[in-house]
């Protein structure tokens, strides 16, 4: 158990990682392109993208699929913030009620997946008795 919630940790470290490439996306967007600040920001986006390629498959060594790929929605949550505070955008109360949304449906797949895991141990067991 503690190993799942060290590679938890992991995955939301990765994925906060992951959600600043789309600052640097939208901050490169704003240069013409092929110049020397819009090669700089899209250069980041690239080595963000590998870095994310690389920690994406340790991480689906050690947490199912379907946990990790649901938590990537909590992105939609660091896109509000970073949208507020370097673009100034709004977060308005059908922002919110959206991130909430997918913030429960990720608890919904990661609980779903707990309780589909835990009963497959106890058949396990009275297997093995």
């Amino acid at each position: 158990m503690k190993d799942k919630i060290k590679w938890f940790v992991i995955l939301h470290i990765i994925i906060f990682v992951y959600s600043i490439n789309s600052i640097s996306a939208k901050t490169a967007a704003q240069y013409p392109p092929f110049s020397l600040k819009w090669i700089f920001f899209y250069g980041i986006v690239i080595c963000i993208l590998g870095f994310y390629a690389i920690a994406w498959q340790q991480v689906l060594k050690h947490l199912p699929l379907i946990t990790t790929y649901a938590n990537k929605a909590v992105t939609t949550l660091w896109g509000l913030v970073w949208g507020f505070l370097f673009f100034k955008e709004q977060i308005t109360v059908l922002k919110l009620v959206g991130a909430a949304v997918v913030i429960f449906g990720v608890y919904l797949v990661v609980s779903g997946d707990e309780t589909v895991n835990e009963t497959k141990e106890v058949k396990e067991k009275d297997n093995n008795a």
